[in-house]
């Protein structure tokens, strides 16, 4: 079965190509490449300043939270949930030079049968405790509270979402706008930097459909039929080998792998707070999620992208990979293979970003280059092959 039928059948697309359908002719706001949509200043009325909105949720990440949680007991998972709809808004953000003093709201829906009061607790308790941790790291975000709903008939254990809105001056803008001859700088997203209490595997909450179906066993088809969708074809529910409690060895640590897939999303606000001073010299700021390896297609106009020195893959993607058997095309647009940040920029601010990233134990690399086109390219060269892929 081919991967994208596989993805398919599952509810899933790494594309969402439906939904850029649907929202084709949609005002884009006031810069039409910038990573985020940019508002005039409704909320002060100002034309030096400019207003963000944005929301997102954890997916269906929290279905494995609440297996994980089920099988150990282990409420710890549910704030990284909460940390996971958390960034995947804010570090979106921040692909703008929205880093400080935004307003959060959250939206909680939950399945009373089964998610009760203590994970409710564990959520929101978790989200006050990672906004405390984040204003220690100069960021401060305000929570304006949200709302907390038992809709059982229509989420079958939680969905965790927010929407956070900042108000910012234009001139402190970072607009997309990638030039041929730009390199690319990332960040790795695995490892354990200095304001993590661990080992972070890189997931982020981008593919964790196919991750959990593709690894997990299936005795959790049975056990927990509550995390997955019931039209689903069986075969394509839990059909790897591995149990949530079996480990894997990485830097001598043995890690359980319910909680290597569960890894909390990273934020790169603190590095990109840092990257302000270069402003002027960054043509473009990606955050790959939906699309992964594959996003900066949406942000470039007649450019290639050239992909040519990776991160060593991290062993989260390779044990995915190995159970699943997908492609290795396909895994670098479903996931983000060992980094999520990407800026494009000169040689010689890229050097100075890498040694900002070691100050907070990320490492960062040159990854590639930037060439023009007829068409927007990427073309990624992996030691398992030489990818491309257009729009």
């Amino acid at each position: 079965m081919s991967d994208d039928l596989k993805y398919g059948l599952r509810g899933v697309s790494a594309s969402k190509d439906e939904v850029h359908v649907a929202i084709e002719g949609l005002d884009k706001g006031l810069f039409d490449l910038a990573f985020c949509k940019i508002l005039p200043d409704f909320a002060g009325n100002d034309d030096a300043y400019c207003n963000i909105m944005h929301a997102d949720t954890a997916g269906t990440k929290p279905s494995l939270a609440y297996a994980y949680w089920k099988e150990t007991g282990d409420l710890s998972v549910w704030k990284g949930i909460a940390q996971d709809a958390l960034i995947m808004n804010l570090d979106d953000m921040a692909c703008v030079g929205c880093v400080d003093n935004m307003i959060i709201s959250s939206t909680i829906g939950r399945n009373k049968n089964l998610i009760t009061g203590e994970v409710i607790t564990a959520i929101i308790q978790g989200t006050k405790q990672l906004l405390e941790e984040y204003a220690e790291l100069g960021i401060h975000i305000h929570h304006a509270g949200g709302e907390t709903a038992d809709v059982g008939d229509i989420v079958r254990t939680a969905d965790v979402g927010f929407t956070a809105f900042g108000r910012m001056k234009r001139s402190d803008l970072i607009i997309n706008d990638i030039q041929e001859g730009d390199v690319i700088v990332a960040f790795a997203s695995d490892g354990q930097c200095t304001y993590e209490d661990s080992y972070n595997g890189g997931m982020g909450s981008n593919g964790l459909t196919s991750a959990r179906h593709d690894v997990l066993d299936k005795i959790y088809r049975k056990k927990y039929p509550d995390t997955y969708d019931a039209n689903i074809p069986e075969s394509l529910i839990y059909a790897g080998s591995k149990l949530l409690t079996d480990t894997l060895n990485i830097e001598g640590e043995e890690i359980p792998v319910g909680k290597l897939i569960l890894s909390p999303t990273r934020t790169y606000i603190p590095l990109i707070q840092q990257f302000m001073r270069y402003k002027d010299q960054i043509n473009g700021m990606i955050h790959c999620t939906g699309g992964a390896q594959t996003k900066v297609l949406k942000f470039i106009k007649g450019k290639k992208i050239v992909k040519n020195n990776m991160f060593e893959t991290p062993p989260l993607f390779k044990m995915i990979q190995a159970e699943s058997g997908t492609s290795w095309k396909e895994m670098y647009q479903v996931f983000n293979m060992g980094h999520r940040l990407e800026v494009y920029t000169n040689k010689d601010t890229a050097l100075e970003m890498i040694e900002i990233g070691a100050s907070f134990n990320i490492k960062g690399q040159i990854i590639g280059h930037v060439e023009s086109s007829e068409f927007n390219e990427v073309e990624i060269q992996s030691q398992y092959g030489t990818f491309n892929y257009s729009e």
